[in-house]
């Protein structure tokens, strides 16, 4: 979360599939901290609050991916006296709105659904989070409603879009997925992703890679709001051995795979090349030697004679045999 003096704009894209989130908040060996909703829901309104507090200016957008469709659940330029609020009259009044907004609309999608097992409509949700963004960067018009409640759109410096996922991977989603990225790169969108439960998403990661995000994959799911509002980010990897975050560690030129420790194996290898090395090193200087020896002493030779033979100082070559 970025507390700076410029406006900025945010965009929320929240993975609802019930059927995930019934997994992440079941307690079990491999799920050591169990998330509910309605924690969940607890945690990302605080975030939401604190990014309108930052600033006046910022603005903000939800959307929820629920399974099979998506839809809008709260955006900056809907008027405040639109939202029906049941909440504590001394609330700030847009606190209170994107409170209400976002919590009705999801348990009225929840309530509503038919096919709950349905694959999460996550890339559409993105998609038009973008399309909003791509409508919110326009140049302004003193004419449209949405100024006229106080929205000002055309002076979003930073626009982000932040995706919430406890959905895998859908193969089918890579195509889609890509063009929204292609997008986001055009309209110089961020996109930041936080994996919540389940493994990791490969095709968030190359999506947050690509458009200069940050990728979280969340290990203390109790936590959700310390990452959510973290600054910055710990780029340590992972050792492929030991499962540990390293500072320093080496890494193999082939699968650019980090280890700890230098691996053994790899170094009983090289001590057990070593000999075969130095004989062959050996072999090959006494070859050189040897050719070097015999090319000196067959110089004369390769001059077929001339000028082999001693001088009397007359000029005139001597020989023997004439």
């Amino acid at each position: 979360m970025d507390d700076s003096s410029k406006a900025s704009h945010l965009s929320v894209v929240l993975d609802l599939s019930p059927s995930h989130w019934e997994l992440s908040a079941q307690e079990s060996p491999e799920n050591a901290y169990p998330l509910t909703l309605a924690t969940f829901l607890s945690q990302l309104l605080a975030f939401l609050n604190a990014h309108i507090a930052c600033r006046h200016e910022n603005t903000l957008a939800v959307f929820g991916a629920f399974p099979g469709k998506s839809i809008m659940l709260y955006s900056s330029d809907t008027a405040l006296d639109s939202v029906a609020t049941d909440a504590n009259p001394n609330a700030y009044p847009p606190f209170a709105a994107v409170d209400s907004a976002v919590v009705q609309h999801i348990m009225k999608e929840l309530d509503s659904l038919e096919d709950e097992e349905a694959p999460s409509a996550l890339v559409g949700a993105i998609a038009k989070a973008l399309c909003y963004v791509n409508r919110i960067t326009l140049p302004p018009n003193t004419n449209s409603k949405a100024q006229a409640n106080g929205f000002h759109p055309g002076v979003l410096p930073d626009p982000r879009i932040l995706v919430l996922s406890v959905s895998p991977d859908l193969s089918t989603s890579y195509i889609p997925i890509m063009n929204a990225i292609f997008s986001a790169q055009k309209l110089k969108a961020t996109i930041d992703v936080c994996q919540i439960y389940g493994p990791n998403t490969v095709f968030l990661q190359q999506a947050a890679h690509l458009t200069g995000g940050s990728y979280i994959f969340l290990e203390r799911r109790d936590a959700l709001l310390q990452y959510l509002i973290m600054s910055k980010v710990d780029f340590r990897a992972a050792c492929f051995c030991h499962k540990k975050i390293v500072d320093i560690g080496f890494v193999c030129s082939v699968c650019l795979s980090s280890e700890t420790k230098f691996p053994m194996k790899t170094l009983q290898r090289l001590n057990a090349a070593r000999p075969l090395l130095a004989t062959a090193n050996s072999g090959q200087r006494a070859a050189n030697a040897s050719r070097v020896a015999s090319s000196s002493s067959s110089g004369p030779v390769a001059n077929n004679g001339v000028g082999a033979l001693p001088s009397n100082g007359n000029g005139n070559t001597s020989n023997g045999a004439r």
